[in-house]
């Protein structure tokens, strides 16, 4: 399947319409997230789109408006519900406006354990300051929905996470049992996952979710550079970091989030989206000079 490409300053990039996703970006000829083959498959979520819930809903099954939903698991090793419905979906391409900007749609259609009807579009326009995507949700069915996003860009600053300096300016961390289901949210002071002043990643494994993002943005740096992820912490006030420890995979997971993992069992921070009613969030990356 051929991407799209956008071309704009210093930064190029190629979009799939694969996952709606990220294929590839590059800045000065660099690689600022871990890209992927054009015909695929993706590689762990790789630049997708999260929808309708972003990370995980615990044991596939949630409660809402008084009715108790299974979804698929896909998941199985942990057995949960894993990023949503649209990660490996085809999107229509809808537009593209000149070299730098262009529009995805998909319609998330009634299934088991998510008997609702979204609508999504999601916009990328690349500037000389870098790629922004903006991910919009309509409820188009009868009934409320439930409704989080997110997106799963793997940051890039050099083959080795572990020499990785991590600058995450978040005040709480969700720790998680062996499954990864949420347990306890606790400061990160006293913790492994406190990393604002800025610090190099070393040997500590995170795949946690942080709260209390103060500046709504995430910056790593490496041999190969720096790179930065940002957004509006009032929108996504959640962001997920995953260094891919045993995974084989390149780069950092860096993944804004508009609620936690199993927020849909616990309700924290879900979006109750009335028909007709629309969501609208958006994230930027750029390289970071010097």
């Amino acid at each position: 399947m051929a991407d799209d490409a956008l071309v704009a300053g210093r930064y190029e990039a190629r979009i799939s319409r694969r996952g709606g996703a990220l294929r590839t970006l590059r800045h000065d000829g660099r690689d600022l997230v871990t890209g992927w083959p054009a015909d695929g498959p993706i590689p762990h979520y790789s630049g997708t789109v999260l929808a309708p819930w972003p990370n995980r809903v615990v044991g596939g099954t949630y409660d809402f408006a008084g009715v108790t939903h299974k979804l698929p698991i896909n998941e199985p090793e942990r057995g949960h519900a894993l990023h949503g419905l649209v990660t490996d979906r085809i999107w229509d391409r809808a537009e593209q406006a000149g070299d730098g900007a262009l529009r995805l749609t998909h319609t998330i259609e009634p299934v088991e354990g998510y008997p609702f009807r979204i609508d999504l579009e999601v916009r990328y326009e690349l500037t000389p300051a870098g790629l922004t995507a903006t991910l919009t949700a309509r409820n188009t069915g009868d009934e409320p929905a439930p409704y989080g996003c997110g997106w799963h860009p793997w940051l890039l600053a050099g083959p080795d996470v572990r020499e990785y300096e991590l600058d995450l300016p978040a005040d709480r961390v969700l720790l998680t049992d062996e499954s990864l289901a949420p347990t306890e949210l606790v400061d990160v002071a006293g913790t492994p996952y406190r990393f604002h002043p800025p610090r190099r990643i070393g040997d500590t494994v995170i795949d946690h979710a942080f709260t209390g993002v103060t500046e709504g943005r995430v910056r790593v740096r490496g041999p190969e550079g720096g790179v930065e992820i940002s957004w509006d912490p009032a929108v996504m006030p959640w962001v997920q970091v995953c260094t891919g420890t045993g995974l084989g995979h390149r780069g950092l997971a860096v993944e804004p989030m508009t609620c936690p993992p199993g927020a849909f069992n616990s309700g924290t921070g879900v979006i109750v989206l009335e028909p007709g009613a629309t969501h609208r969030a958006a994230w930027t990356i750029s390289a970071l000079e010097g």
